[in-house]
């Protein structure tokens, strides 16, 4: 199945932050976290809807820095790139979590 753009605006389930979508926004920008509504990216076909916590940082090749989620429901993880709107503090904070753990 192709990814499919659908632009949505939603309200953070975890800080409660109103998000305007871009059709390819799939976090919260300003905690990271995000919501397992998807089996594959964009089809919204997931039934599970568990807070998706970001758990780390990773670096990459060239195309910036992606950031790990792990749903608290069922445990599955997903990697998503940052994006400019993201809080530069959210994202310190989790490499700083990480690297103390």
């Amino acid at each position: 199945m192709a990814f499919k753009k659908t632009i949505e605006d939603f309200t953070c389930s975890h800080c409660g932050t109103a998000v305007k979508g871009t059709g390819y926004t799939n976090h919260c920008p300003k905690c990271l976290y995000s919501k397992h509504v998807d089996v594959t990216p964009g089809d919204r076909a997931a039934t599970c809807h568990g807070e998706m916590e970001p758990i780390r940082i990773e670096g990459t090749t060239g195309k910036g820095y992606s950031v790990r989620h792990k749903c608290s429901r069922c445990g599955m993880e997903t990697v998503t790139r940052s994006v400019p709107e993201d809080d530069v503090n959210a994202l310190i904070a989790l490499s700083a979590k990480v690297a103390n753990s």
